[in-house]
């Protein structure tokens, strides 16, 4: 294994940033600080990209910083200062600290700024299998990356170019500390294989992709089935058209549909609650979602995408309903966004994770056949969510579909409605869910979306 990218050895690494952690805190102590949060990052890894069988890019990461976050008790509520670096010397500690000490002066009093309760920090720290460093060289990941492209251009004559296909590696550990005892250690990795190539046809081109993430590089698909799944996709998007402007069920595809879990995400977080600016206000006890649909989530899952024992607010992560038979259960809180809305933090602060999606149809397929006719997303472009109102317009592409079949390929449209109406009309989801990303939700079939041709 190349030194360069030597991993990380929590043996001998933990204690280093540990010792850090330490100071930070009895420097806040000896400045005034009422309270103090120190975070100590390492993170190291290599990415390779391949390019038309060339090298096109090899980059190393070496990284690691540390965040300070300190509060000064005033007589309503406590100001708050925090400052960072990347120097874990203590001189650089006690600037980095006196900087923050320096910017609470700077901030108004706040009665909800703070630490999380003791009784709310997490104590128990579980093993949850997050930890499986990749050994391969740089130059068997340049290999691995051109046999990926390699695959995708040899599978069609009509793959014509190539965005390139990227293997990627990394591994990273944090401590976390603050003033009320609270210490505590993550070390994880993350592992990535994606490929992206050009199909052309009659002066028509068309781009797509095919992506792998796991923390374990074992449970990657081989380089070859990711390229040709790239190709194949690239390919079969050639010959689109635009569609006559309708009202049509859409089905989301299962690399997408997660997007919408994510929007209803962003309605209910506390932050988005106490500022007012969500379409979904006030909205626990309500209904938003049918009925036979439910969203939880499980931060404690071995070798889960975003496990953790504790959130940002070093609480404790707990598996938790959030929506149940498709009424609001709680909102997305943290610490302070708890505070602000009079409520009890959830151990969100940093978003919810690994979330599960209640399905009622095993495949993608299946939910084609339900659709029988109507639009088939494959991808979104664009940023058209309003968060405060939920109206959704955005462009999207994919295939028109009659009988159950998909007939050909669409471009150059526009899907359209507003989140709240969307999610109550989901008529159904697969189960077959990408796992690459912290939302595990397949295909999502919705009714009575308008669709706009160009």
């Amino acid at each position: 294994m190349n030194a360069a990218i030597q991993l990380i050895d929590p043996e001998t690494s933990q204690p280093q940033l540990q010792d850090a952690v330490e100071q930070v805190l009895a420097i806040a102590k000896r400045l005034g600080a009422s309270d103090a949060v120190a975070a100590v990052t390492l993170d190291r890894g290599m990415s390779v990209t391949a390019r038309m069988g060339e090298v096109e890019t090899v980059e190393m990461q070496a990284d690691r910083g540390v965040s300070v976050t300190v509060f000064r008790q005033a007589k309503r509520g406590q100001h708050k200062g925090s400052a960072s670096t990347s120097d874990l010397s203590t001189d650089s500690l006690e600037k980095t600290v006196a900087a923050a000490m320096q910017l609470a002066t700077y901030t108004e009093a706040d009665e909800c700024a703070g630490l999380a309760e003791a009784d709310e920090m997490a104590t128990e720290f579980p093993e949850l299998d997050l930890y499986h460093p990749w050994e391969i060289s740089t130059e068997q990941a340049i290999a691995e990356a051109i046999a990926c492209e390699k695959a995708a251009l040899d599978a069609d004559s009509r793959i014509c170019n190539s965005d390139g296909a990227t293997v990627s590696t990394g591994v990273d550990l944090t401590v976390l500390g603050n003033s009320r005892g609270f210490t505590a250690q993550v070390l994880g990795s993350g592992h990535s294989l994606s490929c992206a190539v050009l199909a052309e046809e009659g002066g028509d081109m068309q781009r797509d992709y095919a992506w792998r993430s796991a923390r374990d590089a074992s449970e990657l698909e081989a380089a070859a089935v990711i390229g040709a799944e790239a190709a194949e996709r690239s390919l079969q998007r050639l010959g689109a058209r635009s569609l006559k402007t309708a009202q049509l069920p859409v089905l989301f595809d299962r690399r997408i549909g997660r997007g919408l879990i994510s929007s209803l995400f962003g309605a209910i977080s506390g932050g988005a609650q106490y500022r007012r600016n969500s379409f979904l206000l006030g909205s626990v006890g309500q209904q938003v979602l049918p009925a036979w649909l439910s969203v939880s989530e499980s931060p404690q899952r071995p070798k889960g995408p975003r496990s953790a024992p504790f959130d940002m607010d070093a609480v404790a992560t707990r598996e938790q309903t959030i929506i149940e038979s498709g009424v609001v259960q709680q909102y997305l809180l943290g610490v302070y966004s708890a505070r602000k809305l009079g409520l009890k933090t959830t151990a969100n602060a940093g978003g919810a994770r690994n979330v599960s999606v209640t399905a009622n149809a095993n495949t993608q397929a299946e939910l084609l056949a339900e659709m029988d006719t109507g639009f088939w997303v494959t991808e979104l472009m664009g940023q058209g969510v309003n968060p405060v109102t939920g109206d959704y317009s955005r462009g999207a592409s994919g295939f028109w579909v009659e009988n159950g079949v998909a007939v050909y390929p669409v471009d150059n449209v526009t899907v359209a409605g507003n989140l709240k109406d969307m999610f109550l009309n989901i008529r159904a989801i697969s189960a077959d869910a990408e796992l690459n990303s912290n939302i595990a939700c397949g295909a999502v079939l919705v009714d009575g979306m308008m669709v706009a041709g160009g």
